[in-house]
């Protein structure tokens, strides 16, 4: 049961916070910012109002949930600096003399009060508002970065889950009857994951084909678990405890296990914007709902920052229809291709036709593809295959045998045209510098807000980790600014 009314403490020892805490005090900074009753007015309707004990008032949970990210430390240890901690009781609302919550309290707090909750767009507008309302927000650009959180839970490869789920299978038939081995497959050796999947369907059938055995309890349990197994390594290679998690890529050569945070943020370095999915998600295709989000949470953007994952001809569309330069260069493929330099062809505009390195010129040209697709058409030139059968730089360049010899390129469309001749003007430069700046926040989400790791499994909680952290990141850089 949840009072209608706030309570409020009175302690003949109150005093002792003016002299203990002092102004300049972070914790008291953030409470003279801003008004938490807001959480109290989104919470109010997840309480009963005239059924069971009296429940501790939201505010103050939300407020250790906010501390343990400000400080980041555990459930147990916030309540425990609480219990001596002046400038905690202080920020919390208590009484000097007022005992604390039992910890495991906030865990309740988190998964009864705080689901289905849009925790996340809440927060950050709550903080832009803010900003907004005392005048830090003056730029109209946005800059947009995905940054990534590694998993709490260590996945494992599919032919090890396969293997250990296989066993325990196995080991439940063997304590119900131990002859039954001779009626199963022989079992895979090899680290091979299409044989331990054959191994696993054979296993399977066979099962599945008496129902003497499958009919046990124990033995349908382990055969139903194999099953689902079964059923996810189609779709991924790696499984994990957090079944929501996915394999992310950092770069070629390095990859992550957990999520991604895409972020829009102002050039004062203050979060409009954030969208938490899994792991393998591209970066681009986020960004609609990042600027979407930015401006229903009051912001006027002008202008959009990033890098080339956000250059798609989608982006690029949606910003020429609202009037938004987009600060972000052209995949390389589409300004020169991926070929070195030295295997370039030249364009000869006279002959509308390319050289070949040896100087030879092409003898026709078609284009290839369809307009209004969704992707570029091609240009494709042709050579004389003859010439090439002799030429002294055929090697690497032309295939001995083969019947023709071409040459293709992209035809950029006019968005792509127009984005390349913005990116040589003096305004695309000078606000290209101010990319930087949401590297240095993606650090401090994660080297000092703990945003690196995840807490708990579930998208659900990511976001709501999520939530926390950038309201702390966002708070912090208001009381600078101010």
């Amino acid at each position: 049961m949840l009072s209608t009314q706030q309570k409020i403490q009175f302690s003949s020892y109150s005093g002792l916070y003016d002299i203990i805490v002092p102004k300049d005090n972070l914790l008291r900074k953030i409470n003279d910012l801003i008004d938490f009753s807001f959480i109290y007015d989104e919470l109010l309707a997840k309480y009963c109002q005239t059924n069971g004990r009296t429940a501790e008032s939201p505010i103050k949970m939300f407020k250790y949930l906010l501390l343990k990210t400000i400080y980041t430390v555990s459930d147990v240890d916030v309540v425990e600096r609480s219990r001596y901690d002046m400038s905690f009781k202080y920020f919390l609302e208590m009484a000097p003399e007022e005992d604390v919550i039992n910890s495991s309290s906030l865990t309740k707090f988190r998964k009864l009060r705080l689901k289905d909750m849009d925790l996340l767009n809440l927060l950050i507008n709550r903080t832009v508002t803010i900003a907004l309302e005392k005048g830090i927000i003056k730029s109209k650009s946005i800059i947009v970065e995905a940054t990534h959180t590694v998993s709490r839970s260590n996945p494992h490869t599919a032919l090890a889950v396969l293997r250990e789920r296989s066993k325990l299978l196995r080991k439940a038939i063997y304590q119900i009857d131990g002859e039954y081995k001779r009626n199963l497959p022989q079992k895979n050796e090899s680290n091979d994951l299409d044989q331990e999947l054959a191994y696993c369907r054979e296993l399977q059938r066979v099962l599945d084909e008496d129902q003497s055995i499958i009919e046990i309890p124990a033995v349908k349990e382990k055969l139903n678990l194999l099953k689902e197994t079964i059923e996810d390594t189609k779709e991924y290679y790696l499984l994990s405890k957090d079944d929501e998690a996915r394999l992310g890529h950092k770069s070629v050569d390095s990859s992550f296990f957990g999520y991604k945070t895409h972020l829009a943020m102002t050039e004062e370095r203050i979060i409009t914007a954030a969208v938490v999915t899994t792991g393998e998600k591209g970066d681009g295709p986020e960004l609609p709902r990042l600027l979407e989000i930015s401006q229903q949470n009051g912001m006027q953007v002008d202008t959009i920052i990033g890098d080339a994952a956000y250059s798609g001809k989608e982006n690029l569309q949606l910003a020429k229809e609202q009037n938004i330069d987009i600060i972000a260069k052209l995949n390389p493929s589409i300004t020169q291709g991926f070929r070195k330099d030295k295997d370039k062809f030249d364009y000869n505009k006279d002959a509308d036709m390319f050289v070949c390195p040896a100087g030879h010129l092409a003898i026709r040209k078609a284009r290839q593809g369809k307009k209004e697709q969704g992707t570029n058409q091609t240009e494709t030139y042709y050579f004389d295959v003859e010439k090439c059968k002799v030429c002294p730089l055929r090697e690497g360049c032309y295939k001995q045998g083969a019947r023709t010899k071409s040459y293709s390129v992209s035809i950029k469309s006019e968005l792509h045209r127009e984005q390349m001749a913005f990116q040589q003007t003096d305004y695309y430069r000078s606000k290209s510098k101010q990319r930087y700046k949401i590297e240095a926040k993606n650090s401090e989400l994660k080297n000092v807000h703990g945003y690196g790791r995840a807490d708990a499994y579930g998208i659900h909680n990511m976001e709501m980790q999520g939530a926390m952290a950038i309201f702390t990141v966002n708070l912090k850089r208001i009381l600078k600014l101010i």
